[in-house]
């Protein structure tokens, strides 16, 4: 692996001999100064999922306790809705395809910086548990790593047990929950298919509701594992020093979620509690490229050139405080071939579909899958879909779409041609239009074709060409628009 001092600038390298200068005369001194992180990223839940957002129907009893001592933020959006590249953002603070891993099941290339690698050039103990989905655990920067089954969540305990105690730690705590297939035990709850709440953009029938308890399971393990590890920072006194942080890497593993950049898709849940977080809750605008350079600055180290996002340190004491008033988010092939683009402004989104005459599938909606695709597919059929529910699966899809959140949270009714809206349309294209020529994005000419028919035949198929390859967008730092002009 190429060494990290050759990715990043001469000024910010001499600025980590200083600190390990410091760390060779005074290890224990720093590891009772420096803070100490919890980073617990779930896989496939959406916010709206969660009792914090709003959510009656699955009790997270250790996350509304956890959230009493937190910040909550409302408006945090990932850059993708897709697994691995979302991971991949966030560790580099990259947009996708800045990373060179745009793409579902491409790993990180070795020549990214992680902002984990920085913590443990800092003197950090490093480690992951759980699941990865990136790359190799060195390559990230972790000293160490473990996996486990069904939760990925097992072994968080030992670990928080048997670190050293003269380092702080960074521990990247990754569940599998909840993420298909459903594994039900006894760390999680049960659920009757009648107390469902399905969204109005699923077909309300037995498959989806028996389908959606085991969902429901999976987030109520999230819960126990993620009240664990809280209950463990205070018993052993290192709460008051310690950065508590949830999120997920996409929304929900069903038909028009995961994969999708609607806000049941884009949107993460995002709870902060630490030494400097005022708790309460945030209407402040952050994306999950924010990520790295809010952990870098907590933990007083400079930042990379690399990194596009920007932190929100400013939020944790004052709530209202605008560290961003644009985020942006990516949905490229994930099983089947896509293109669109993102863009959240105030209480607006607005999406730009380049393949609009692609069903813009996913795993997730394909109708040979899973029981709550299969059932969609099956009453459309029948023709027994409302036009909510069939929209993912008309030809030509919409090239623009635009929604009005605080009215219509669900993304249900496209407001794109009405009049009025034309001003905040022009905008909002704009800004889209400036993010892609800053950040290198494009339309790739031989995009990765589908890998499967919708017939449920597997296809032969190669990668293709992803976007920000042609321009290499891997040596583009700029961040595009994160205020407005």
């Amino acid at each position: 692996m190429r060494n990290i001092h050759a990715k990043i600038n001469c000024l910010f390298r001499c600025s980590l001999v200083g600190i390990v200068l410091m760390l060779t005369s005074g290890e224990s001194a720093f590891a009772i100064k420096a803070p100490n992180f919890v980073f617990i990223i779930t896989d496939d839940i959406s916010a709206e999922d969660l009792g914090i957002y709003g959510n009656t129907a699955i009790p997270t009893p250790n996350l509304d306790r956890i959230a009493q001592r937190s910040l909550v933020f409302d408006n945090a959006y990932l850059t993708t809705s897709s697994c691995s590249p979302s991971r991949n953002s966030i560790i580099t603070g990259r947009y996708p395809h800045n990373t060179g891993a745009p793409e579902i099941h491409v790993p990180l290339p070795e020549d990214q910086v992680t902002f984990v690698q920085l913590l443990k050039m800092a003197g950090y103990h490093t480690l992951l548990s759980g699941k990865n989905h990136m790359a190799v655990p060195e390559q990230l920067g972790f000293l160490a790593s473990s996996d486990s089954y069904p939760a990925g969540s097992e072994n968080w305990i030992r670990h928080l047990r048997e670190r050293p105690k003269d380092k702080p730690f960074f521990f990247w705590f990754a569940s599998h929950d909840a993420h298909r297939e459903w594994q039900i035990n006894d760390k999680g709850r049960t659920f009757d298919p009648k107390d469902v709440a399905v969204p109005p953009y699923m077909y309300d029938g037995p498959r989806t509701r028996e389908d959606l308890i085991g969902y429901y399971h999976e987030i109520t393990r999230s819960d126990y594992y993620a009240g664990l590890v809280f209950e463990e920072l205070e018993r052993q006194g290192i709460l008051d020093n310690t950065y508590f942080i949830y999120l997920t890497d996409n929304g929900r593993p069903f038909p028009r979620s995961k994969t999708y950049l609607y806000q049941n898709g884009s949107r993460t849940p995002l709870i902060i509690c630490g030494p400097k977080v005022t708790a309460g809750r945030t209407k402040s605008l952050v994306s999950s490229i924010d990520l790295a350079p809010t952990v870098l600055e907590l933990a007083d180290l400079p930042l990379p050139e690399s990194f596009q996002g920007i932190s929100f340190v400013p939020v944790f004491d004052k709530h209202g405080a605008v560290v961003r008033e644009v985020a942006f988010a990516e949905r490229n092939w994930h099983r089947y071939s896509a293109h669109e683009r993102m863009v959240r402004i105030g209480d607006w989104l607005y999406i730009r579909n380049n393949f609009p005459f692609t069903r813009n599938l996913s795993g997730e909606s394909d109708p040979h899958q899973h029981p709550a695709a299969q059932e969609l597919w099956s009453k459309l059929d029948e023709g027994s879909l409302t036009a909510d529910q069939a929209l993912i699966m008309r030809l030509p899809q919409p090239a623009e779409q635009l929604f009005h959140l605080k009215n219509d949270p669900d993304n249900l009714v496209n407001v794109v041609h009405e009049p009025e809206n034309l001003p905040v349309l022009a905008q909002m294209r704009t800004l889209l239009t400036r993010w892609t020529n800053e950040t290198g994005d494009h339309i790739p000419d031989a995009p990765t074709p589908n890998k499967a028919s919708l017939f449920g035949e597997l296809l032969e198929w190669e990668r293709g060409e992803m976007p920000g390859e042609a321009t290499n967008a891997v040596r583009i730092n700029h961040s595009g628009p994160i205020l407005i002009d």
